[in-house]
């Protein structure tokens, strides 16, 4: 690639083969895994100021990982040092602050810089991006900005009209003092479940706002102990085997969530239990039984979710927020309620993805009008229509079980394998067909249509504005690591650029390497 020029405006371009935009585990793992295979000119472009992504913007109190410890971090870099079996957010964060170090590619980041628009050039077979610090050229764009990047608020009246304090759970204020005041929580999701707890105490008053109640597990969490911590760093073996047998026990429950979702009835029989065993009051009980089959929507581990709604302070309030006044708020059954803060644990947008709204793939053609908001991708990495583009965490790659690392290390080494198909053709465009696009959609589809997400009677954040669910992948994850794993030539077409010495000759991509099924 060209090294850096200066325009006639002055304004200085950037050349980069690969540039990553996102700095959470996606692109620090891509950038590192790069690297080892002699890809060097690679560029990470992270918006905040520090890395992280969703762990880097979810600060709220009592923010940790419902995915155990030794299973979400990279399999090529343990981390002996968790004090905890499930880390809370502060050490995740200095764990991939770590990894930058560790991997010897900060020297690739870029913090501070939010990409605007990406245009693809199909002349000159690489992408053209705007940024908030100038334009950027690269052969390669990558998206690993993740589905738990821009906060999702509810369509309410009202929002704009409130004069007290309003946040997200995905941008806390923590110089806005809890401390005695009124509060209105929306939404009982994972986040939720975890800040209200920690807040119960602190504020005069909250008021827990549940559109539909969720199923709760108990959480086996407890703290690793020094002697733990030591064996690990002496042999790391040991904790190899420590996370073998975590993947092991969360793939079985696949068993009921895509196998055999009617298992999934004898599994809510502890969550009904841990209910029982923490709610005393028959009252409401029912008030917290969710009316769909556990797994339908995300299970959340809690042992403080019960205990905090019992607490005097605290009000359930089972229905949806309807209305927003200047110093109140009005739920569905009508009643209004005097507050000094709302707080929103109310998700992300995950299904109508931000970021395909900056993405023009070839004649210019929008990823979001592309979508038209049902997104698909193949193995939900790679677009037709969008050269040299690769998605990370993208459609159908979401879990409900598992950790989402392991998707991602399949996705770094299916980009990576992309990348080297392309060296080896001497190509400068690769592009997923429509065929196995479609053929990979068609597939997912049938998949997803017996599984528990489909057959178990919710509505949920998986699902997009056609009702598809869009956001899992309904199989092993194993599977999905040997589909992602294996470079499939015929699902791919490698072209290169003709130049002609002289200038009225055709650049466009001539094929050079395209296989068949």
């Amino acid at each position: 690639m060209r090294p850096e020029v200066t325009t006639a405006s002055d304004t200085v371009e950037r050349h980069v083969r690969v540039l990553i935009v996102g700095a959470g585990f996606s692109g620090i793992g891509l950038a590192y895994k790069l690297k080892r295979a002699g890809v060097l000119d690679v560029a990470i472009l992270e918006r905040a100021q520090d890395v992280g992504g969703v762990w880097n913007s979810n600060t709220y109190p009592g923010c940790q990982c419902d995915v155990p410890s030794h299973l979400y971090s990279f399999s090529f870099a343990p981390n002996p040092d968790w004090t905890s079996t499930y880390s809370p957010q502060p050490e995740i964060r200095q764990y991939l602050e770590d990894c930058l170090d560790r991997f010897g590619v900060r020297r690739n980041l870029h913090t501070g810089i939010e990409v605007t628009q990406a245009q693809w050039d199909d002349a000159a077979a690489q992408w053209h991006v705007e940024t908030s610090e100038g334009p950027w050229i690269a052969q390669i764009l990558i998206s690993a900005v993740g589905p738990l990047t821009e906060p999702k608020l509810p369509d309410v009246p009202g929002i704009d009209v409130f004069q007290g304090k309003i946040m997200h759970s995905a941008r806390w204020d923590r110089d806005y003092d809890l401390t005695g005041r009124r509060v209105a929580s929306i939404g009982t999701g994972a986040s939720a479940i975890q800040y209200v707890p920690k807040i119960a105490d602190q504020v005069g008053e909250l008021f827990v706002f549940q559109r539909s109640a969720p199923w709760i597990m108990p959480h086996d969490k407890r703290p690793i102990t020094d002697e733990e911590r030591v064996r690990f760093r002496a042999k790391p073996a040991v904790q190899r085997r420590e996370r073998t047998k975590v993947y092991v026990s969360k793939e079985a429950l696949i068993l009921g969530f895509a196998k055999f979702p009617k298992l999934m009835h004898q599994v809510e029989k502890l969550s009904r239990r841990h209910m029982e065993s923490q709610v005393p009051d028959p009252a409401l009980r029912p008030l917290l039984t969710p009316d769909f089959t556990l797994g339908c929507k995300r299970i959340v581990p809690s042992n403080e979710w019960y205990p905090a709604l019992q607490k005097p302070n605290v009000t359930l309030v089972p229905h949806a927020l309807a209305e927003i006044r200047e110093h109140s708020v009005v739920g569905s059954d009508g009643v209004e309620r005097d507050v000094d803060a709302i707080i929103f644990g109310t998700g992300f947008h995950v299904t109508d993805i931000p970021f395909a709204d900056k993405v023009r793939g070839r004649d210019g053609e929008l990823l979001g009008d592309r979508w038209k908001g049902s997104p698909r991708a193949y193995l939900g990495t790679s677009v037709p229509g969008f050269p040299n583009f690769f998605l990370f965490l993208g459609p159908n790659t979401g879990l409900g079980h598992s950790s989402m690392i392991y998707m991602i290390e399949a996705q770094i080494e299916h980009v990576k394998k992309a990348i080297e198909a392309m060296d080896a053709a001497s190509a400068t465009v690769v592009e997923v067909t429509r065929h196995a696009h479609d053929r990979f959609n068609r597939e997912v589809d049938k998949k997803l249509a017996k599984t528990v997400w489909e057959t178990g009677g919710c509505v949920t954040f998986y699902q997009d504005a056609s009702g598809r669910n869009a956001t899992i992948w309904p199989d092993w994850t194993f599977r999905y690591r040997r589909l992602a794993a294996k470079w499939r030539p015929g699902a791919y077409t490698l072209s290169g650029v003709a130049r002609a010495a002289d200038s009225s000759a055709s650049s466009s991509p001539t094929p050079i390497a395209q296989a068949t099924r």
